[in-house]
C-alpha cells in the first residue's frame, strides 16, 4: 500500500488527496503567483539563501504585500516540518508555490500571499553526473519574452509546458527555448550553459531565461575555482559550434548534453567542472 502523502496548505498540513482549490483562485485562472523548487540533503536546504532572495524579490514584483510573520525563516519552519511528515528528510524535492487568492482579474481580493508546500522523495541517482548524455533539440513553438518578468519562475509556465509536451513527443531529454530574437533564454526544465575553448558562457538575463539558483551559484563560484565565465548572448550558431554543453538547475546540479539536432558533443570539461563543484570543492 503506498505511503499517505501530505502537503501544507497555507501552515495547515493536510492529506494530499484532500486538497481544494476555488475555481476563482487566480492562480488557477491567470497563473497569479511563482514558485521555488528546493532540493534537500540530509534535512539542509540547498543553496537556501539564494532561493528565498530569489523567491522574496519575486514577491516584490509582483506586488503581494507580506504580512510580518511572512518571512524566510517562517516558510523555512514550514518546510521542515512537512518534510518531517512525508519522511523525506533523506533526499527530497521541495516545491514551494506562492499565489495570490481569489478574484477576477481586475478585482483581486487582497494582495496577500498564500502558499502551498509539496515534497517528493529523490533518488540516489539525482546526486551524480548523468553517465548517458542528454539528447536535446531547439523548440520553435513558443518564445520567451525578454521583460521585467521573463526571469521570475511564474506560476504561468505556458512556453516550459509545450516544450516539455513537445520533447515527450520527439522522445528527447529536454530542449532549448529561444527568446524573440532567435537567440537561447534557457531550457525546459534548466538553464543552458556553453564550453567553447574553455571559456564557459551562458545567457545573460536580459535574454529572456529564468534566474536560476544554479546558475548563479556556478557564475560565482567557478571563477574562484579558475575557469572563465561569460553571461552574453547566445546564438544558435553558438550552440552548434559549442565544444560542449550542460544545462543546470538546483535538482540535477549539472548534466552534460550528448547531443542537440544534429551536432554530437563531449564532456570532457564539464565533467571536470562537476567535479570540482560538487565532489572537490565544499
Amino acid at each position: 500500500m503506498a505511503a499517505t502523502i501530505y502537503i501544507n496548505n497555507n501552515g495547515k498540513i493536510v492529506r494530499e488527496d484532500t486538497a481544494f482549490i476555488s475555481p476563482n483562485n487566480r492562480s488557477f485562472r491567470y497563473g497569479d503567483g511563482c514558485f521555488e523548487t528546493i532540493k534537500l540533503i540530509d534535512g539542509n536546504l540547498l543553496l537556501e539563501h539564494y532561493h528565498f532572495e530569489r523567491l522574496f524579490s519575486s514577491l516584490s514584483l509582483l506586488q503581494f504585500v507580506l504580512p510580518t510573520y511572512f518571512t524566510p525563516n517562517f516558510l523555512r519552519g514550514q518546510v521542515v516540518e512537512l518534510v518531517k511528515k512525508n519522511n523525506h528528510t533523506k533526499l527530497a524535492r521541495i516545491r514551494l508555490m506562492v499565489y495570490r487568492g481569489d478574484g477576477g482579474l481586475y478585482d483581486q481580493q487582497n494582495h496577500h500571499p498564500n502558499f502551498l508546500i509539496q515534497t517528493w522523495q529523490l533518488n540516489p541517482a539525482n546526486n551524480l553526473l548523468n553517465e548517458n548524455g542528454l539528447i536535446i533539440d531547439v523548440f520553435k513553438g513558443s518564445k520567451k519574452t525578454c521583460d521585467d518578468y521573463s526571469a521570475i519562475k511564474s506560476n504561468n509556465f505556458l512556453p516550459y509546458i509545450m516544450a516539455s509536451l513537445w520533447v515527450k513527443k520527439q522522445q528527447l531529454n529536454d530542449a532549448i527555448l529561444l527568446n524573440p530574437y532567435q537567440r537561447v533564454a534557457d531550457a525546459s526544465i534548466a538553464n543552458v550553459f556553453i564550453i567553447k575553448d574553455s571559456v564557459v558562457k551562458t545567457s545573460s538575463l536580459d535574454e529572456g531565461g529564468i534566474n536560476g539558483v544554479m546558475r548563479r551559484h556556478l557564475l560565482k563560484e567557478l571563477p574562484l575555482l579558475g575557469v572563465q565565465t561569460l553571461e552574453t548572448p547566445i546564438t544558435l550558431s553558438d550552440v552548434f559550434e559549442a565544444d560542449e554543453i550542460f544545462l543546470t538547475n538546483c535538482i540535477y546540479g549539472i548534466r552534460w548534453v550528448k547531443q542537440c539536432s544534429d551536432k554530437e558533443y563531449g564532456n570532457l570539461q564539464t565533467a571536470m567542472i562537476y567535479k570540482r563543484m560538487f565532489i572537490n570543492h565544499s
